[in-house]
């Protein structure tokens, strides 16, 4: 019987195992087709996205953002008006909307004078022109023209938009 060393019965026994199953292959493989699918998600991240992004930035520079309108409040005006018999009179209150704010530091500065022009233009009304909405809707349309006239030679229009009431009693 022959006896034998230790390292030759490892080494025998080396030499007579299977060899080990590719195991390590198959993942290594599963391994780069998972980086290779986040490298083309991260690619398309890269070049789609700021498409629509793009886009979407560009839809909204295209829409014209509205600007602040600006106000000039007037104090409410009592005028008398023609009528037989009896006294009647107007009481109305309005707001001008201007657009910069020129026409307003211009409007404010010559309030005395416009506020002249719309009591000498109201006062010469009879109470029956000034019931329906489409007579209110007129005299909108007056005064807007009465009050944006230039104040003097050479100057230019006021800068009125336009003309709101806030209160309207004909009494």
């Amino acid at each position: 019987m022959a006896t034998s060393s230790p390292a030759a019965t490892a080494a025998a026994s080396v030499a007579t195992d299977p060899p080990a199953p590719r195991r390590t292959s198959k993942l290594l493989i599963g391994l780069v087709a998972a980086l290779g699918l986040a490298a083309a998600g991260a690619a398309a991240y890269v070049f789609v996205a700021p498409r629509f992004t793009d886009a979407a930035a560009a839809e909204t520079a295209k829409a014209p953002v509205p600007e602040k309108p600006i106000f000039v409040l007037l104090e409410p005006l009592t005028v008398n008006l023609q009528s037989e018999g009896r006294s009647r009179f107007l009481q109305i209150g309005m707001a001008l909307k201007v657009r910069d704010e020129r026409a307003k530091a211009q409007i404010v500065e010559f309030m005395p004078e416009l506020r002249s022009r719309l009591l000498v233009l109201l006062s010469n009304r009879a109470p029956e022109s000034l019931v329906t909405s489409e007579d209110k809707a007129r005299l909108a349309a007056e005064i807007h023209s009465a009050l944006n006239a230039p104040l003097a030679d050479g100057l230019p229009e006021l800068g009125i938009a336009s003309v709101s009431f806030n209160s309207f009693v004909v009494q």
